[in-house]
């Protein structure tokens, strides 16, 4: 049996989502024209394109894997066990997370259709979105090696885990507000934010997990020096 448990309540969401995606890649193949814009600067401008095929066809078959991937994983982390703890998040967060790449590949593929919708405001809409997301659950996740804040402090103690996720999904929502704002700056200061809110990030949850770990050793140390025995007094006797 798998550790999240999946069931139709569950699983009706993402596997909609999915289908839509690639039932919609044969429509927007259709009605591409051969080149289509695939990235675009900070400015919304389209700096680089790819063939009809990469733009309709990337994005979805990115989406079914990331879902089956998120199946998948459960059964062969050597710590499944502890998945039915936050089952309910994972399955959570899994949705979330093939909605998002939907949304950025819609976004992209009416884009190449010619409507007009402001990449440069709604990704990092999106993106911030996303952030705030994440961190709103991220202290909800147990141990395992392949979802949340894993550094090698993080995953040698459940205590640091604990309270680097705690912290750190704090940091990732800050961060998410931060990125998410970049859409209303102007375009010479939005790469610039954009750097520093995921700097945050980065230093905010990897330096406090390796001080939160030298914090628990050093606490070990300082109790096994207490509960050390006393040296015996030397002991001088008349002759």
């Amino acid at each position: 049996m798998s550790p999240i448990k999946p069931t139709f309540k569950t699983e009706i969401l993402p596997v909609i989502i999915v289908i839509l995606a690639i039932i919609s890649s044969f429509y927007f193949y259709a009605n591409f024209p051969e080149q289509v814009p695939i990235h675009w600067n900070a400015a919304g401008e389209v700096d680089n394109y790819g063939s009809k095929t990469l733009g309709a066809f990337l994005f979805p078959g990115i989406i079914l894997g990331m879902y089956l991937m998120f199946l998948i994983i459960p059964y062969i982390d050597p710590k499944k066990k502890r998945y039915v703890e936050f089952r309910k998040v994972y399955h959570v967060l899994k949705t979330v997370l093939v909605f998002f790449m939907a949304v950025m590949y819609f976004i992209a593929s009416f884009n190449a259709l010619g409507y007009n919708i402001s990449v440069e405001r709604w990704i990092p809409i999106m993106v911030g979105a996303l952030f705030v997301l994440l961190g709103n659950y991220m202290s909800k996740i147990k141990p395992n090696w392949f979802m949340g804040i894993r550094t090698p402090w993080t995953l040698s103690s459940e205590e640091v885990w604990n309270k680097t996720h705690r912290v750190g999904g704090k940091v990732f929502m800050l961060g998410g507000v931060i990125i998410a704002l970049t859409a209303f700056m102007p375009v010479a200061f939005r790469m610039i934010i954009f750097f520093i809110a995921v700097g945050l990030i980065l230093a905010g949850t990897i330096v406090y997990s390796y001080i939160a770990y030298r914090q628990e050793e050093n606490n070990k140390d300082k109790n096994n020096h207490s509960h050390e025995p006393s040296s015996p007094s030397s002991k001088t006797g008349a002759g």
